[in-house]
């Protein structure tokens, strides 16, 4: 898939033999079969935006890589992914890049829990804009997405996943930014609210039947 080739990961972590050892263990967990919307193609995609929004960042490489980790430990079942997968980033790593490039990307993993980077993180609004892209795709594809999240948590019931979705939304809603990269904020915000805004009129339609 176009954008996580081991040659993309050669530009950030070396060519070597431990470097292609990650290369294909990350791989493998973005391919794990419990998946249904956190898997290659939302890698690939993030990579992408983060590509297209690099010369927003300070750290390009460092978002890049945390790109590759954000989401590498991913169980609808657990609580603590983005803690798991940075500290999954700062094991990877380790030999790799130098220090601080693994520190900057456990910092960029954990980030995505919430979604809101202080003013001024440049490298933390490159990742969260690029995570969060989805949700400023055109009607069907944000309907694909949100089906395809449905599915990743099958174990819930209906009820109990209505209630988990809905917190969601109504902490993205509430965030005072959702986009913070000028290039895509005017053009993605409108979009992204209005789409959540109708699945969460949705969700409480059902919640109170």
């Amino acid at each position: 898939m176009t954008g996580v080739a081991f040659e993309d990961w050669a530009l950030l972590a070396g060519d070597s033999p431990t470097s292609r050892t990650e290369w294909a263990a990350v791989v493998g967990s973005w391919t794990e079969p419990h998946r249904r919307y956190h898997d290659l193609a939302h890698l690939a995609a993030v990579l992408s935006i983060v590509d297209r929004l690099a010369g927003h960042a300070t750290d390009p490489a460092a978002v890049r890589l945390a790109a590759w980790y954000h989401d590498v430990a991913y169980d609808s079942e657990r609580d603590d992914n983005e803690a798991v997968s940075a500290a999954r980033a700062r094991i990877g790593l380790l030999g790799l890049v130098d220090p601080a490039t693994v520190a900057e990307v456990e910092r960029l993993v954990l980030l995505t829990a919430g979604h809101d980077p202080a003013d001024g993180d440049a490298n933390g609004a490159v990742l969260c804009d690029a995570d969060l892209a989805v949700l400023a795709a055109p009607p069907e594809a944000y309907a694909g997405y949100a089906s395809a999240v449905r599915a990743e948590y099958g174990h819930l019931s209906d009820a109990d996943f209505t209630t988990g979705r809905i917190a969601v939304l109504e902490h993205l809603l509430a965030l005072p930014t959702l986009y913070r990269t000028p290039e895509v904020t005017a053009a993605w915000t409108p979009r992204a609210r209005a789409n959540m805004t109708a699945e969460l009129s949705l969700l409480r339609s059902r919640a109170a039947s």
